[in-house]
């Protein structure tokens, strides 16, 4: 075993890791690669943080491409950005309602959708899907797994995660023990094995028992050097809450091949934060960091949300720090997923907060910076406005080699002056690049024009070595599961231009 650095981020992790903890890179396998070519690329963990650029992923040309908004990239070359449609879920045992995407080294994309597949649950409990390039521009779907309900779990929502093997692993918020609110089942955690014939096979690795273990697993989870998994739920008992605060969990790999669970840190409501519903990252350090949504300061109705950090401790516990606590209004509520750079820089979004054009604030992108004697500095980045430009960040950016970061946001684009219910807009993908003096400059790469085209974005974003991005919609699409459709895959396709494009948005 040897220290090396991580090819995407660049922390030192041990050659026999196989991923890095801190950004997902495949360690083991790419180590393995590079001595005997004859072995091939294995499949991979992506996990959207920091930099996606070191993945030799292959360019695949689409068809139908509808350019309806532009783009610059950092540099002297300038770039259009087209979005085609890769598969839309048809409802049924097919799927329903997809949420975030990984890619392996092949260009296969994976994810799950929370309804849909077998009718064992009221809307269906939900599948894990893949779509493999036909080497034609297209993609075949293959469903690989139906959840079955009851003890085996159902409606997973998070973004799977993938080891060297190919093993997928994900969280289900449903099935497992019935032993939770007014008998509900408390979530699974769960691992899809290939079999070598193109099948796999799943196995329920933890069942979340309620009470005082947790409930309700929330986010992706993460996988550290030697198999530990951690992940956070919105349930388990805490002192302060009405129901439960939520906590922070660890599953760890036993002789016999199972796993043995064990509860990091229990939140306690209040200024200490509570429901931590997006995902967890971890620094070289085995640090882990994360946000709740309520909880923090009182001048939002539930608490405006915090960004924590666990760190462990010479006893085998963790403490809890607060990094930061929100203020709501102009500077944001509601926090999602963070990621890291390669200099501890955490960046975010809140769903809302913000300027005051949208319902609750239209979201903010944030930075939280080190400051050197151990606490943070935050500064906000831009502030959605609404309308066309966006509204309601959710899920985590991603960032490429040159510092520009990539998201969403479920609302706002086109139709944004619509009101249906609580819904405005369909939804675009954004841009922030950095200028060189501190600030960013934002512009919309799509907007999403709802019917077959999807609308309202939820899940993070992917990007190939291309600088093409993928990720989902979770309405839109075919119009089987009901009025709004049953949700797209989508990819947002770079293009190099001879000039500069018009259009970007200061804040």
């Amino acid at each position: 075993m040897a220290l090396i650095k991580c090819p995407a981020c660049g922390s030192d992790v041990s050659s026999d890791a196989p991923a890095c903890p801190k950004c997902g890179h495949p360690i083991a396998s790419a180590n393995k690669s590079s001595k005997k070519l004859s072995g091939g690329w294995r499949l991979v963990i992506i996990v959207a943080i920091i930099s996606i650029f070191g993945f030799l992923i292959p360019e695949y040309g689409k068809s139908g491409s509808s350019d309806n908004s532009r783009g610059n990239h950092s540099g002297s070359a300038s770039f259009s950005y087209g979005e085609s449609v890769l598969y839309r879920f048809r409802g049924g045992t097919d799927g329903d309602e997809p949420s975030s995407l990984i890619m392996d080294g092949a260009g296969n994309l994976y994810g799950t959708t929370y309804s849909g597949g077998r009718s064992s649950c009221p809307n269906g409990c939900g599948v894990v899907f893949k779509l493999a390039p036909d080497g034609s521009g297209g993609y075949t779907e293959s469903v690989l797994y139906r959840f079955r309900g009851g003890s085996d779990g159902d409606n997973p929502s998070s973004r799977l995660i993938m080891d060297g093997a190919g093993n997928l692993y994900g969280t289900a918020r449903g099935g497992g023990i019935r032993n939770c609110y007014h008998r509900s089942t408390c979530g699974v955690v769960f691992k899809l094995a290939p079999d070598g014939s193109g099948s796999y096979t799943e196995s329920i690795l933890y069942r979340f028992r309620g009470g005082s273990d947790v409930a309700t697993p929330f986010g992706r989870l993460i996988m550290d050097g030697a198999g530990n998994l951690y992940g956070t739920t919105s349930g388990g008992k805490g002192s302060k809450c009405h129901d439960s605060c939520g906590v922070v969990f660890k599953l760890a790999p036993d002789a016999s091949g199972g796993y043995t669970e064990s509860v990091l840190y229990r939140f306690r409501g209040g200024s200490h934060g509570d429901y931590p519903s997006g995902s967890l990252i971890m620094d070289e350090a085995g640090n882990l960091y994360g946000t709740t949504d309520n909880g923090g300061r009182s001048s939002c109705p539930n608490g405006c949300g915090v960004v924590f950090k666990l760190a462990p401790d010479a006893s085998g516990g963790y403490t809890e720090s607060i990094l930061y606590r929100f203020r709501g209004g102009t500077d944001g509520d509601d926090p999602s997923s963070l990621i890291m750079d390669s200099s501890g820089n955490l960046y975010g979004t809140t769903n809302s907060g913000g300027r005051r054009s949208c319902d609750n604030g239209c979201g903010v992108v944030f930075k939280l910076a080190p400051d050197g004697n151990g606490g943070y500095t935050e500064s906000i980045l831009y502030r959605f406005r609404g309308g066309t430009d966006g509204d309601g960040p959710f899920g985590s950016l991603i960032m490429d080699g040159a510092g520009n970061l990539y998201g969403a946001t479920f609302l706002g684009g086109t139709n944004g002056s619509r009101r249906e219910r609580y819904y405005v807009g369909d939804g675009v993908v954004f841009k922030l690049a950095p200028d060189g003096s501190g600030r960013y400059t934002e512009s919309v790469l799509y907007r999403f024009r709802g019917g077959s085209d999807g609308d309202n974005p939820i899940g993070g974003l992917i990007m190939d070595s291309s600088g093409n991005l993928y990720g989902t919609a979770g309405r839109g699409g075919i119009h089987t599961c009901d009025h709004r459709g049953c949700g797209i895959v989508y990819e947002i396709r770079r293009h190099r231009e001879s000039s500069a494009s018009p259009g970007p948005v200061h804040n």
